[in-house]
């Protein structure tokens, strides 16, 4: 199937029947890495859905070809689990390039015709809550394959420079500081339209959070702090396990989502509240007192929504310690990066005022009157309305990769997806640092 050119005239078009109670169409393009993407996406199709427009879903994973995106994301989660030092590295050497390299380019592209075919003749914006989504319809949108305007959803509270695409009309952030950040690297079109969470996630009443722990079989005095570390479970979290029932201060409650083999080790270990994948989290954040986090993503928005002061503890690397700072700068949630300092700052946050200022500050997140779905309503109007500017077509350049050896390629793909995708990297660098630092030093040259 060929891909289509979509014109402003297409969307002026779709507004008009719009008029006349047809839903104008949005496609969210996410990525199954992780929850966070994904999680973003999922409630922005439901407020958009309920602000009456029509609204296609795609996972970027599914737009790269040969499967390849199923099989990097695996990597990518081996990557964490058992080299994160080379996460570190990767994230390292692009947080601050001013577009990607050649040979990631090279593999973004390789989605494009994916990615075009996909977008509806009668779509009117393009939502990525991705970086490499974003990179792609940046390239098509400056290019002149793709008139529909771009909008990126930034999920994370830090941002890397993979984020910012150019060609990217629209760059919404959660809280002024992403947006700053997101300003520096050059984004277009920076708003500050707030998180999204689930309407679930509510501050519990007293007897909400007594019906929550017997729920749960959680104890119904005791402080309780929630543990957790992403979707896949990874970080040093036996060892915080640990130092949070050694200070005294909480009782820790662990969440281990799809990394079943660490639950089997922490209730093993005489762990006792430990649970995989929990469909019911605004449940269980109901019937805790803090949470502690080592990556701020989902998570820690969904805490805010719930009233929960967040502490961020033995951080994963990466974006796990950008994110971590960043919160911290927005006193939303305090970066604990001495364990002794564990118990008094747990303390302050069950009963002082760092928790109760974390919790007024992070409620105030989600009064925005200028929210995210609002904004994306904003650019398809404008677009329907012929004011989004058409981009027109550039001179494309040809591709030109020299011949590198599989591992270096693996490395570029590694990027990319390092960010948001996977990198089947754990064992070149556990092997080889000498070879991982080559692999990096490739990753920052421009081949195209």
């Amino acid at each position: 199937m060929p891909y289509r050119d979509h014109s402003a005239g297409e969307c002026a078009g779709a507004w008009e029947r719009g008029r006349r109670r047809t839903a104008r169409r949005v496609l969210i393009i996410s990525a199954s890495v992780g929850a966070g993407h994904d999680g973003a996406a999922d409630e922005l199709s439901r407020r958009l859905e309920a602000d009456g427009f029509r609204v296609d879903r795609v996972d970027f994973l599914d737009l790269l070809p040969a499967r390849l995106g199923r099989l990097l994301s695996g990597s990518y989660r081996r990557l964490l689990a058992c080299a994160p030092s080379g996460y570190q590295r990767l994230y390292a050497a692009t947080e601050h390039n001013k577009r990607p390299g050649g040979a990631i380019r090279a593999l973004l592209r390789s989605a494009e015709r994916r990615t075009l075919r996909a977008v509806s003749a009668d779509t009117c914006a393009v939502v990525s809550t991705y970086p490499g989504a974003s990179q792609v319809l940046g390239a098509l949108r400056l290019r002149g394959r793709l008139s529909v305007p771009v909008v990126t959803y930034l999920t994370d509270f830090s941002v890397h420079a993979l984020w910012v695409a150019r060609g990217v009309d629209a760059h919404l952030a959660v809280h002024p500081i992403p947006a700053g950040q997101a300003r520096a690297l050059g984004a277009a079109g920076v708003t500050v339209g707030g998180p999204v969470a689930a309407r679930r996630f509510t501050p519990a009443t007293e007897e909400g959070r007594r019906a929550a722990r017997a729920r749960f079989g959680l104890p119904a005095e005791v402080p309780l702090a929630l543990l957790v570390a992403g979707s896949w479970g990874v970080g040093p979290v036996e060892q915080v396990v640990g130092e949070i029932a050694a200070s005294g201060a909480a009782v820790p409650v662990v969440v281990c989502g799809h990394n079943e083999a660490l639950a089997d080790r922490l209730r093993a270990a005489g762990v006792a509240h430990v649970f995989g994948w929990v469909a019911d989290m605004p449940g269980l954040m109901s019937a805790a007192d803090v949470l502690v986090q080592n990556a701020g993503g989902l998570s820690s928005l969904e805490a805010f929504a719930a009233g929960l002061p967040v502490a961020s503890y033995r951080c994963i690397p990466g974006h796990g310690q950008t994110n971590a700072s960043a919160l911290d700068a927005a006193g939303l949630a305090v970066w604990i990066k001495d364990a002794d300092r564990l118990e008094p700052v747990l303390t302050e946050l069950l009963d002082g005022r760092l928790g109760r200022r974390q919790r007024e500050r992070g409620l105030a997140l989600f009064g925005s009157a200028h929210g995210p779905v609002q904004a994306i309503a904003e650019v398809a109007d404008r677009a329907a309305t012929g004011r989004v500017r058409r981009r027109g077509p550039v001179r494309r350049r040809g591709l030109r990769l020299g011949r590198r050896s599989v591992a270096a390629m693996a490395a570029a793909v590694a990027t990319t997806v390092t960010l948001g995708i996977g990198a089947p990297l754990a064992e070149a660098y556990r092997d080889s640092p000498t070879r991982f630092a080559a692999l990096t030093h490739f990753l920052e040259e421009d081949r195209i």
